[in-house]
């Protein structure tokens, strides 16, 4: 396993997370959410995949993408509803309950067909 390649990896991925903390509180929260929406680590991580293990390792990775983002954006939803309720620890450990289940279902649903 090629160490620095690796490394590299997580470099680039700890960028975009530092990146999106910045323009959150320096710049405008939109921004920053923006840029945490926006597919750059799904693309590097298709980016990396087909460097790795080839064109159908990397469409199969992206149909799962598909599917597993609507439990993200179940997470999304959940969290920002909670906000207006709760503070931030319970109303993230709800979301979190919320995409575990949906997860879940999204796997059965998906392990099925």
């Amino acid at each position: 396993m090629n160490y620095l390649y690796m490394l590299l990896k997580f470099i680039i991925g700890g960028s975009v997370i530092v990146g999106v903390t910045f323009l959150a509180e320096q710049v405008d929260p939109r921004y920053g959410g923006m840029l945490a929406a926006a597919p750059i680590i799904t693309t590097l991580a298709f980016l990396f995949t087909y460097s790795e293990a080839g064109q159908e390792t990397t469409r199969q990775l992206v149909v799962s993408a598909f599917w597993f983002a609507i439990p993200s954006i179940l997470f999304l939803l959940t969290l920002y509803f909670l906000l207006t309720r709760f503070s931030f620890f319970p109303s993230i450990g709800g979301a979190y309950g919320v995409w575990i289940a949906a997860l879940l279902i999204i796997n059965s649903i998906v392990s099925s067909v």
